[in-house]
């Protein structure tokens, strides 16, 4: 495993990391299957371990704080959110000072920790005053309950006011954004948010790194959706919504050029999702070990630039180039 600064933030952490979202706890088989995952991350030096207040109503927290309580706290980054509802109440969302507090001691509770190494908020709430959001955020790192603060799929103009907001108010920084990152996904580049992050020392630990696992290559055109897969049962059916012509398509052309290269598709997905240094690690699931395995293989993979050209020629990407004058 190699590890990276977040940002330019002493912390560091793992390339492959470790994420709760899709964990499934509904039976005891799958409760056993996610606790070994945990463990092989951990034993395969996956230092960072991601999830949200909000994921399968809490299980997902206590579950993983669970499984990371015999590990010595040091050797831990642990992360969770707030902004989804956690209950009915009009205060059980969003990011006012109430709210996050509340759900900061709650998230430290199921995560049996004193502190939490990452806290993000999980979405820009309209409704809530920015000032309000981010001292709430700052006085949780005063406290000693927040190590680094950071947002989570906010824009660019959010980012850029929330970080006028803090040099304003001599808060302490935001150091880390969680956005979205894919190769069927590059909004952040499109938008400047990496080289907002660039140019201000913040960390991006990207999630969905292999778009819903679509780019695990395991959808195929003209095939059968695969038993048990995420397809089958993900409430929000996000991945269903990729599968695509054109986008199964695009996985058609992508197989034999990681095959080419002699890794499996969702390896090459990840290591061209790291090939900017200016991202710190990318957050994968993972419902067995064996998935684990192939995808912290990514991190001894560095793609050459004729691989990354061909990339960009699959997808037909372009950057956005404005001249001025």
């Amino acid at each position: 495993m190699h590890y990276r600064k977040l940002g330019k933030w002493g912390l560091k952490v793992s390339e492959i990391s470790l994420g709760s979202w899709m964990t499934q706890l509904k039976s005891e088989q799958q409760v056993d299957t996610a606790r070994d995952v945990v463990r092989y991350a951990y034993e395969n030096g996956v230092n960072f371990f991601d999830c949200a207040d909000a994921y399968s109503g809490g299980a997902a927290e206590r579950f993983l704080g669970e499984c990371l309580a015999p590990y010595r706290r040091s050797s831990l980054v642990i992360s969770s959110k707030v902004f989804f509802p956690v209950g009915p109440g009009p205060n059980d969302r969003g990011l006012s000072r109430k709210h996050i507090f509340e759900q900061a001691e709650q998230s430290l509770k199921n995560l049996k920790t004193d502190y939490m190494d990452l806290y993000f908020c999980h979405r820009y709430d309209p409704d809530t005053p920015l000032e309000e959001t981010l001292q709430a955020m700052s006085d949780l790192v005063t406290q000693g309950k927040v190590l680094y603060y950071g947002v989570s799929e906010w824009t660019a103009p959010q980012i850029l006011e929330a970080l006028r907001v803090i040099e304003q108010k001599n808060l302490h920084p935001l150091c880390v954004i969680q956005p979205q990152y894919n190769m069927f996904d590059r909004y952040i580049e499109q938008q400047d948010i990496t080289e907002i992050c660039r140019a201000h020392g913040i960390g991006i630990v990207a999630f969905s790194p292999l778009a819903q696992g679509l780019l695990t290559g395991k959808y195929r055109k003209g095939h059968e959706i695969p038993a048990g897969s995420r397809a089958t049962f993900q409430a929000d059916k996000q991945i269903n919504m990729l599968l695509t012509e054109e986008n199964l398509d695009i996985i058609e052309k992508l197989l034999p050029l990681a095959e080419g290269m002699g890794v499996s598709l969702p390896v090459m997905a990840l290591a061209w999702a790291l090939r900017d240094p200016v991202l710190t690690s990318v957050i994968c699931g993972a419902s067995r070990a064996s998935q684990l395995a192939q995808n912290i293989a990514a991190a001894d993979v560095r793609l050459a630039p004729e691989q990354l050209q061909e990339i960009d020629r699959i997808f037909g990407y372009q950057k956005i180039i404005r001249s001025v004058g």
